[in-house]
């Protein structure tokens, strides 16, 4: 979307405080950019202790708005914060914090507590970016470089280096920090030479102070040069690699052909190849890996993954061994699939799809966004020079364009997926040279929209939730759906768990898919996933529940059917893939069936022969479980050991380093038999 052309609020607040002339106001602006495009502005105008924010992002349809009011105590501390608005997908936010001597407390559509810590700075449910600029200006005065936080945790800050920014201006120092403890990953912080808070920056997304909004490029290289230096210090402590062949002993193979496990024997891998399945035991001086009994499988495939550097680790840990990623900021993904390959950055294999969308005021940022024929074909064209598999199509493509770009990627060897584009059907896209569909709202939906309804807007999460419960599933139009899908080798990647979080998402409670595993991340991320993504009415709920059904009941019957169904999360790295293949199972495939969409027919899907089953002669991509995942799909959330390529890592390990609970022990490794 090209940059509003509407008066934003910050443009507001210069006018009324020119007219004004100040009169002790002073104003904040910062901008969002992200892909090179401004997707959100904020604007703080503050008066003595009082602070008045307004957040407004617009992307894809989407984007949260807020309006914040914050008075700070003497020492710098809000006494009250009240935050009014939308979330992204837009949920309503009503958030209100009011600190005392003897406290504070809190309340919002999600939860309310209290805390007997004055000094414990809030973290709110929702807010906007400028929370950040006040938590850095506490750390800083902070001796320990520590806060503690309320509801739970604390907030640790790194001083990474001193930088010196090139503008059209001259050079501009600033410093860079490391935020810990709003999750399991960094935020880097920019700040001036005094201290002041300029924004924050990530590869690809950089929220900033408005004056530097043109300084995008470098401010996005410069954040993935520090992830870069992060993940190379965490990677050289995480990795282990053995020169010569190693054991894994008494193991049980999973046969991803037939979807059963074996009976107990070792697995030899030297380099990056299994070399070896042998019931002999291993030599006396060979490194050998104690299996327990455990469950051996080949790596795991997330079909359906937007990677930025910190999504390996998790990866990994949750034995993924290959994604496919559905798009990105070109650049980024270019230079961490690089850090990968060169084994200075954990992380999986990395398939990736060139993201094209049409320019509209709906347009989604990663990729490439144009608005006309020809450009959309010359992207095509760079996606195949540059060795990408497939193309994705998005929201606000013309519908007419689909056909000539499905042509010419055909042509150059690229599948084509994507979401339906708007006013298109799901048949129509399919009939002009769709592959494979993604997400299985973007498939339903065209069994309940009329012609002329726009699903660039959220309308294509609530119209879902509200008409897909009504559906006839032995209907003409579904059966026919399901038969031209079958009969094209037409596949859907479901994104149950993302769809399910939508649907059953419910104030102040996780959702089905997060309980099993939320319970292990830090206390601030789990506050912030038990909140409703949608605006859902109490007496909605009962129709987005029978829609969630019914979406299951659609999901075994195009399985049945011979439909291919392969995993994708759109969500969480890793953990969220383990939540995919148990919604998989609620719908009513077998565990073994799950397992399978995982491997073998995810490395189908992607043309690929090194990966999906074990067997001599293949790529060593492999995790051992604790337990039988064929009997209990659960069992396989307990990953003890991920290997990629013949290198060997430990999930205990990696979940430690970013402050995850472990969900199992690493295996004990010695020389020969014990």
């Amino acid at each position: 979307m090209p940059i509003s052309r509407r008066i934003s609020f910050a443009t507001a607040v210069c006018f009324l405080l020119i007219a004004t002339g100040d009169r002790g106001w002073a104003a904040e602006q910062f901008v969002l950019v992200q892909n090179g495009e401004r997707i959100a502005t904020l604007a703080a105008i503050r008066k003595e202790k009082t602070v008045d924010i307004r957040w407004r992002a617009d992307d894809n349809g989407r984007g949260s708005k807020f309006h914040e009011i914050i008075v700070e105590g003497a020492d710098g501390l809000p006494d009250r914060w009240t935050i009014k608005g939308n979330a992204w997908f837009g949920a309503p936010v009503d958030e209100r914090f009011e600190r005392r001597a003897r406290g504070s407390q809190w309340r919002s559509l999600n939860d309310r507590g209290s805390s007997n810590e004055p000094d414990a700075i809030y973290l709110p449910n929702e807010s906007s970016p400028w929370a950040l600029g006040l938590y850095l200006r506490q750390l800083l005065q902070s001796s320990s470089g520590r806060i503690r936080t309320a509801p739970a945790g604390e907030l640790r800050l790194d001083r990474i280096r001193e930088h010196r920014l090139k503008t059209a201006s001259g050079e501009r120092p600033i410093v860079l920090y490391a935020l810990w403890g709003l999750d399991f990953t960094p935020t880097y912080l920019v700040a001036g030479a005094a201290g002041d808070y300029l924004g924050f920056i990530a590869p690809g997304y950089v929220f900033i102070e408005s004056a530097l909004e043109g300084e995008y490029a470098q401010l996005s290289e410069l954040a993935d040069t520090l992830d870069r230096d992060y993940l190379a210090q965490l990677t050289a402590r995480l990795t282990n690699k053995f020169s010569e062949p190693y054991w894994i002993r008494n193991v049980r193979v999973f046969d991803s052909a037939a979807g059963t496990l074996g009976s107990a024997t070792n697995v030899v891998v030297h380099g990056d190849k299994i070399v070896g399945m042998r019931t002999d035991p291993p030599p006396a001086d060979a490194v050998s890996i104690d299996g327990a009994g455990g469950a051996l499988l080949p790596g795991l495939h997330d079909m359906h993954s937007h990677n930025i550097a910190w999504s390996g680790p998790l990866h990994i840990a949750a034995g993924v061994t290959s994604v496919r990623d559905m798009g990105n900021d070109n650049a980024a993904l270019h230079a961490l699939v690089g850090r990968i390959e060169n084994g200075t950055s954990i992380g999986p294999h990395i398939s990736r799809r060139g993201f094209l969308e049409g320019r509209s005021p709906f347009s989604a940022r990663g990729g490439f966004v144009v608005d006309q024929l020809d450009a959309a074909l010359q992207k095509v064209r760079w996606y195949a020079d540059r060795s990408y598999a497939g193309i994705k199509v998005y929201n606000s493509m013309t519908p007419s364009w689909v056909k000539p770009i499905a042509d010419e990627a055909h042509r150059l060897g690229l599948k084509v997926s994507g979401h339906v584009p708007a006013f298109m059907a799901p048949r129509q896209a399919v009939l002009d040279g769709y592959d494979e569909i993604n997400h299985i709202n973007q498939l339903m939906l065209g069994f309940v929209l009329a012609a002329n309804e726009d699903t660039r807007t959220t309308l294509r999460f609530t119209a879902f939730g509200e008409r897909v419960g009504a559906i006839d599933l032995d209907g003409t139009a579904v059966r026919d759906m399901i038969e031209l899908m079958r009969a094209r080798g037409i596949a859907l990647d479901p994104t149950m768990q993302l769809t399910g979080n939508m649907l059953m998402g419910r104030p102040g409670t996780a959702t089905p898919g997060d309980l099993p595993w939320l319970a292990h991340m830090p206390a601030p991320f789990q506050r912030a996933r038990r909140v409703m993504a949608l605006d859902i009415k109490p007496a909605q709920y009962p129709a987005y529940e029978a829609s969630w059904k019914k979406t299951q009941a659609l999901l075994l019957r195009l399985h049945r059917a011979g439909v291919r169904i392969i995993p994708g999360t759109d969500d969480m790295p890793g953990l969220s893939l383990h939540s995919e293949l148990e919604s998989y199972v609620a719908a009513g495939l077998t565990p073994s069936e799950a397992l399978q969409s995982a491997t073998l027919i995810s490395a189908q899907q992607l043309n690929s022969s090194e990966s999906g089953s074990v067997a001599v002669g293949k790529r060593a991509d492999l995790i051992l479980i604790d337990g039988d995942p064929t009997q209990d799909i659960r069992a396989l959330r307990r990953v003890r050991m991920t290997i990629k390529s013949g290198i060997v890592y430990y999930p205990e390990e990696i979940h430690r380093a970013m402050g995850i609970r472990p969900f199992a022990a690493k295996p004990e490794l010695s020389k020969g038999t014990r």
